[in-house]
């Protein structure tokens, strides 16, 4: 899939002009950055930050060899309560103890106030810094910063520390609060390589110079001399190299306003990202690592902890032969193992390509991470004699991997090559189905990896609309009160939405929130029909009545025909979109309603029907309504085909919700005879 208006550029080091950093030291906060009430570009911002700078490089000592290490000083100013939450602040890292582990220090935590018109200083206590374990590979480690007020100034620095070089950390220029200054600079050594890719809608200067650096290593050697006597002499080798420094300088940068239907925020906030494509070290062949896609997942798929785990099949053969028992067509078997495997392998909530205890564990003690339970659901797919393979994939959360690195991806899911496409499937989500998958991982593309380590991409995004049919029939009383009935339907990815919204709640406190969602009515005779048969759409059927679906003014009643459905306000008011509009999927809502008014009133003014249709089948918004009698018949549809609609089309699909909600608001006037 094409991404459109996203600007990303893989680029080579280069050199450029001279960037002209500015001087910034910790410690030095100004009487002019205290008394600085609002933000000079940004009135509404409760903070900012003043300014931020980095430094990744990689080092040298003779216990650990090259290691990585980068620091971090950042200086916020507080404009309003708005922004206190910038006070706490945390720096994630990887804890689990291998060579991959790091670690993290934080120093320098100052709040600076303006008090009497002298600078007063707090700083940071032993209790406002402590851990926190986020996963079993993650950890957290927080500060919540003293004495925040209105005006104050924040000051902190941290390092992070470890032995892994890959694991470049990337560099944000934007946030959510305005930028004045930010700054980033790496260190690489001749011995490795690394493709940068920068991403977003700001443009950092950037500039390349080349320092000549050496290393002295210590050898220590012990012989015997005459009497035996041992005798240590040390000897000193030293190696020159080349380092390239690279920075990235951007200032004023406007805050990152996230907006509605925003697939992740992150895959727009203007950074730079760093992934180890080549390693020389020391006379010693060249390691290549993510040259392009194939060779990233091939390599995942030769991990003793992904392929390897794919030809277990001993620990579930005797099972599934009786769950295949009688099933003969892909139509049905794909289900039958696709619904065993959940009801056996719960998911434990951990992402991952990898196998954690492996899937034979996962199988037996009925827990499993997603490469665990999709890993063996592919298995037993293939066992079923289907051509089955595991397709790589970022979630939604994790962003859209934008260039060959093995980082990019977070999660894989199953796929069945059949003759009208591939069948995807995910054994972790309890209400999934084949082809309906989590939106979590509705993520643009993903890569399928065949036994013999070709690959190709594969689209996740849905290209059938997914339908909810609303069937409501009404009557209103002459004093305005309102009661009906209403059959609602929702099919393939609106049902699952619906069964995740409904198992979230006890049926009390499920009601209770639809009838505050729905104008505070009253719900009775609720029902629902296929909420565990998943393949079947899912039916929810209840009565209603309300006081307040309806004006009344003089003689006349007015009421929007759509009562609580009626879409008021448009989604979509920027003057400008630079992102995508991400609605997961193409939906169809259509209205059934049929309207009954009280006696002794006739119509006086319906809304005229009405249709839009946007260009390239984008969408369409019909509108029909008529007359007999008593009886109203209104009809609706509202259907969006494309799941991502570019930004080149939001002043089309501004103005399609535009009209679509001027219609369902127009209200029919009854009048009394």
């Amino acid at each position: 899939m094409k991404i459109t208006r996203l600007f990303i550029f893989l680029f080579l080091l280069f050199s450029a002009s001279k960037i002209e950093a500015q001087e910034f030291k910790l410690g030095k906060v100004s009487i002019a950055e205290l008394e600085q009430k609002v933000h000079p570009k940004d009135s509404s911002a409760a903070a900012a930050i003043l300014y931020k700078r980095g430094k990744s490089r990689i080092e040298y000592n003779d216990s650990d060899g090259f290691f990585l290490l980068t620091e971090v000083e950042t200086r916020i100013k507080i404009y309003k309560k708005e922004g206190y939450d910038w006070a706490n602040q945390s720096v994630t890292y990887y804890s689990v103890k291998n060579e991959s582990r790091e670690t993290v220090s934080i120093s320098d935590v100052v709040t600076y106030n303006l008090v009497n018109g002298k600078i007063e200083k707090t700083k940071l206590k032993s209790d406002g810094e402590f851990n926190e374990e986020v996963n079993k590979y993650r950890s957290r480690k927080k500060i919540s910063m003293p004495n925040v007020k209105e005006g104050s100034v924040l000051e902190f620095k941290y390092t992070v520390r470890t032995l892994n070089i890959s694991m470049m950390r990337d560099w944000k220029f934007q946030s959510s609060i305005p930028v004045d200054y930010s700054e980033y600079t790496t260190y690489i050594p001749e011995y490795y390589t690394f493709n940068s890719m920068q991403k977003g809608y700001v443009f950092p200067k950037v500039a390349t110079v080349k320092n000549s650096k050496s290393i002295t290593s210590l050898n220590r050697e012990r012989t015997l001399g005459p009497g035996h006597v041992s005798k240590t002499t040390f000897s000193a080798d030293k190696v020159d190299y080349m380092e390239t420094q690279t920075s990235y300088l951007a200032e004023n940068i406007p805050a990152l306003k996230d907006e509605l239907y925003v697939n992740n925020i992150d895959n727009y906030t203007a950074s730079v990202e760093h992934e180890l494509s080549i390693v020389k070290p020391f006379n010693q062949p060249l390691k290549m690592y993510s040259a392009d896609w194939n060779s990233v997942v091939k390599t995942i798929y030769d991990y003793d902890d992904f392929g390897p785990e794919l030809n277990k099949t001993g620990y579930f053969e005797n099972d599934l032969k009786t769950v295949l028992a009688g099933l003969n067509t892909a139509e049905e078997k794909i289900p039958a193992i696709l619904s065993y495997v959940k009801s056996k392998v719960k998911w434990d909530e951990y992402y991952g390509y990898s196998c954690d205890k492996g899937v034979r564990k996962a199988y037996q003690e009925g827990t499993g991470n997603v490469a665990e339970i999709n890993l063996m659901l592919t298995a037993m797919l293939r066992y079923a004699g289907l051509t089955a393979n595991p397709v790589l994939l970022s979630t939604r959360s994790n962003g859209i991997p934008l260039f060959p690195n093995r980082t990019a991806f977070n999660y894989v899911v199953a796929a069945v090559e059949t003759s009208t496409g591939n069948v995807l499937l995910d054994g972790t989500d309890r209400f999934s189905t084949p082809n309906i998958l989590p939106l979590r991982t509705l993520n643009w593309n993903g890569r399928l990896i065949r036994k013999d380590g070709s690959s190709e991409e594969v689209n996740l995004m849905p290209q059938k609309v997914s339908a909810d049919n609303i069937f409501m029939n009404y009557t209103i009383a002459a004093d305005g009160k309102v009661t009906g009935k209403t059959r609602r339907q929702y099919t393939d990815y609106n049902a699952l939405v619906t069964r995740g919204n409904i198992s979230g709640f006890k049926e009390e406190e499920y009601l209770e929130k639809l009838e505050n969602q729905y104008n505070k009515i009253e719900i009775n005779e609720y029902s629902k029909a296929n909420e565990k048969d998943f393949l079947q759409p899912i039916i929810e059927t209840y009565s209603f009545s309300g006081n307040n679906l309806c004006e009344l003014i003089g003689e006349k009643i007015y009421i929007s025909p759509m009562l609580f459905f009626t879409e008021n306000k448009n989604p979509f008011t920027q003057e400008v979109r630079e992102y995508p509009v991400d609605f997961s999927y193409p939906f169809a809502d259509k209205y059934n309603i049929t309207i009954q008014i009280p006696d002794g009133f006739t119509v006086e003014t319906l809304p005229a029907p009405a249709a839009v249709t946007m260009e390239d089948n984008l969408g369409t918004f019909k509108f029909n309504i008529a007359s007999n009698g008593n009886t109203l018949q209104l009809a609706i549809l509202h259907q969006i085909n494309q799941a991502i609609v570019s930004a080149e089309k939001y002043d089309m699909l501004k103005e399609y919700y535009k009209a679509m909600i001027a219609k369902e608001t127009e209200k029919i006037v009854l009048k009394k005879i």
